[in-house]
Formats: C-alpha cells, sequence, structure tokens
C-alpha cells in the first residue's frame, strides 16, 4: 500500500518523529502535527521534508479546521491517523490538581475524539481508513501518581474497541499500541536511579526504541494485516504480560 496520506499527531518529536519517519519511507504522504515546540517542528521539516501543522488536538474545532487545511494542502482526505500526541502532569490523586487531571484527559483521550471524529467522515465515505491510537504500559497496568494518565491512556484502548467495530464493515481498521518505556526526551529526563530502577523491571533488560514503536505502526497499517482490528499490540520487553 502507498501513495497514501497520513496524519501523525504529536508528529515531530520521539516516537511520533520516528513513526512520521517510518511511513514516509513506506510511501505515504505525512503531515505532522505539533503544539509545543516550534522550534523542533521547524528542525524536524528541514532534516525531513514532511510538512508539520500547528494546533492544539485538545481541542475540536481546531482539530476539524487543522485536518481541512492537511487535505487541502495534501491534495486529498487523510487516508491514515495516528493518535500519537499526550501530556503527562504526575501526582498523587490526593494532591492532584483539577487542572492537572482536565490537562492530561485532554490532550491525552479527548485528543483521540476530536482527530477520528474529523477524519472518520471522509474514511467511511471512501470505504478505507487505517487509524493507530498510541495507548501505554500504563493504561493497561495503572501507575503510581498516574491516575490522570493512566485513565486516559485505558479510555483510548476502550475507544479503540468500540471505533473498530463500528467501522469494520465501511473498511476501517482500529487498533492501538500500548507501549512500554521508550528511550524519548521524556525517559531522558527522569533522574538516573528512576530510570535505572524501571530498566532493571524490563526482562529484556533495556528500554525500547522509538524505531520500534514505528515499526508497528506501518506494520498495523499495511495491506497484509487487514484481519487485525479492535486489537491493542502490547511492545513492553516483557515487563507487563496479558
Amino acid at each position: 500500500m502507498t501513495g497514501r496520506i497520513a496524519i501523525v499527531t504529536g508528529g515531530t518529536r520521539g516516537m511520533g518523529a520516528a513513526i512520521s519517519k517510518r511511513l514516509k519511507r513506506a510511501g505515504h504522504t505525512v503531515a505532522a502535527v505539533f503544539h509545543g515546540n516550534m522550534a523542533a517542528a521547524e528542525e524536524f521539516q528541514a532534516e525531513t521534508d514532511i510538512p508539520t501543522f500547528h494546533w492544539d488536538v485538545a481541542d475540536f474545532d481546531a482539530c476539524h479546521t487543522g485536518v481541512a487545511a492537511i487535505c487541502e494542502a495534501l491534495e486529498g482526505p487523510a487516508d491514515i491517523l495516528v493518535n500519537n500526541a499526550g501530556i503527562t502532569r504526575d501526582g498523587m490523586l490526593h494532591k492532584m490538581s483539577a487542572q492537572q487531571w482536565n490537562e492530561v484527559i485532554a490532550a491525552d483521550l479527548t485528543s483521540c475524539f476530536n482527530m477520528c471524529r474529523a477524519t472518520i467522515g471522509s474514511m467511511r465515505e471512501a470505504g478505507f481508513g487505517r487509524i493507530v491510537n498510541i495507548s501505554s504500559i500504563n493504561g493497561q497496568k495503572g501507575q503510581l501518581g498516574q491516575t490522570n494518565y493512566a485513565a486516559a491512556k485505558a479510555g483510548m484502548l476502550g475507544f479503540t474497541r468500540a471505533l473498530a467495530l463500528e467501522s469494520a464493515s465501511k473498511g476501517i481498521r482500529v487498533n492501538a499500541i500500548a507501549p512500554g518505556y521508550v528511550a524519548t526526551d521524556m525517559t531522558a529526563a527522569m533522574p538516573t536511579g528512576v530510570l535505572d530502577s524501571i530498566t532493571g523491571q524490563i526482562p529484556v533488560g533495556h528500554l525500547g526504541t522509538p524505531e520500534e514503536i514505528a515499526r508497528i505502526v506501518e506494520f498495523l497499517v499495511a495491506d497484509e494485516t487487514t484481519f487485525i482490528t479492535g486489537s491493542t499490540l502490547t511492545a513492553n520487553g516483557g515487563q507487563y504480560m496479558i
């Protein structure tokens, strides 16, 4: 399958950047959406020649306007959507503010609804679509100090299964990936002792790489995997097996 138009949210850094690059190498026309770091996005676009688009995926109207801009710029509707954008605002629940809760739910879960809502209509009309939602190991097993993040990422898994059921007859496949700890800016910012402790809990003995997650995305959107929908593919080095 080549020549498809793919949108990757959070697509200019970390796992998102790796996914954008991998899909481009696979022959797709990629649009990378970002919100926070303008300098990183400019560097990414200069390096990859992948066009970038700037908006907050937690904003419903901005998603519809942004998707329309992408479709106009790339001269076609979105065939592939990768919901990768997300943030953390960690804290124990008894100390967590409403703002910490709301920001994570909006950026990590509501954004998934917003982007799917902005693209699902054209996918249904075309009889084709591929949606991959990037969840997390902590949406499966929970994590101390991350009730907001765990709830959002677990919500993505239920969302994935329900949308897969709604969309299967229309040629649209919807799947999720639940990565474990991956070597990104987020993990690099952890104190050495904390990171060493986490790595010690991973049976394979090392963190994952963004490129490994990107390869799974490529696999899930390929024509050769048309029988996979509503699934969650775990990639956590054996840290949590279900």
